[in-house]
């Protein structure tokens, strides 16, 4: 009994330390968005003054709200292709039975062991060479490149466990693959859907070194790169209740995602992990 007792105590002082870890650094930065003037360097681990003037100065100085549209939009147009380029490659590698199936699914895998550096100069050429360097559309095809693995092959373990008699009574009925795939798949798909688009949009919206690189002036930035070069009247001088407030804007959109579509994220990833 003093056995138990003690791994359920020890239990739940190990999650409330991986919580706290988690939340700490995002409640730090909330309450330091909120801090003006000497009040930023004093050390305080509650509220102590309330102060909108950092979040006013993001929105209504600089280009913050441009990058902030900018990563907006990048990010929704690179999940609309990755779902729908996955949807279709998880069809033809979970349904349709074709030499070196396995190999091409493993080699789509292994496009995201890459390190994005590995990758950059090499990518970086085949942007300028298709016009699309300092433009929107530059970012949206390399996401989409490395986004499409792990979509692909979520979605390829998902449909793969879906009853076959479904898809054969839909080609009794006349169906074709496209018929299939938009609505008898799509309906029963929404875990995996919901799951790989989030994340997909998660890796995006955070995404830095590729929007760092293609990008070259303010009009096309993502807000990544834009809080990273915030800065003050000087080298000297860095606004850091300025950056807290853009990270708070930044960060707030995506927790608010993830606590609409938690249940859903859930069976998503747990998804085909148990048969019967």
């Amino acid at each position: 009994m003093l056995l138990t007792y003690a791994k359920r105590t020890g239990f739940y002082l190990l999650v409330a330390f991986i919580i706290f870890e988690s939340i700490f650094p995002f409640y730090y930065a909330i309450i330091t968005s909120f801090k003006s003037g000497t009040a930023l360097f004093e050390v305080s681990y509650l509220p102590t003054t309330f102060s909108l003037d950092n979040y006013t100065a993001v929105l209504t100085s600089g280009s913050f709200p441009r990058n902030l549209l900018n990563s907006v939009f990048v990010s929704a147009v690179t999940v609309i292709l990755a779902l729908l380029f996955a949807v279709t490659a998880a069809y033809a590698l979970s349904r349709v039975r074709f030499r070196g199936r396995s190999l091409l699914l493993l080699t789509i895998l292994s496009v995201s062991m890459f390190p994005q550096i590995a990758v950059l100069a090499g990518l970086f050429e085949v942007i300028r060479a298709f016009g699309l360097y300092n433009t929107l559309w530059g970012l949206i095809f390399s996401y989409t490149i490395f986004t499409l693995p792990f979509t692909v092959w979520v979605l390829t373990t998902f449909m793969r466990d879906l009853p076959l008699e479904i898809e054969e009574a839909a080609i009794v009925d006349g169906a074709k693959p496209w018929v299939i795939i938009w609505r008898v798949f799509l309906p029963l798909m929404w875990p995996a859907l919901v799951t790989t688009g989030l994340l997909a949009f998660i890796a995006a919206w955070n995404e830095f070194l590729f929007a760092l690189t293609f990008t070259s002036d303010n009009a096309t930035r993502t807000v990544p790169v834009a809080i990273a070069l915030l800065s003050g009247a000087s080298q000297f001088e860095i606004p850091w209740g300025v950056i807290m407030a853009a990270s708070v804007i930044v960060t707030v959109p995506l927790v608010v995602l993830v606590l609409i579509f938690q249940r859903k994220i859930v069976s998503g990833l747990t998804a085909g992990g148990v048969k019967g």
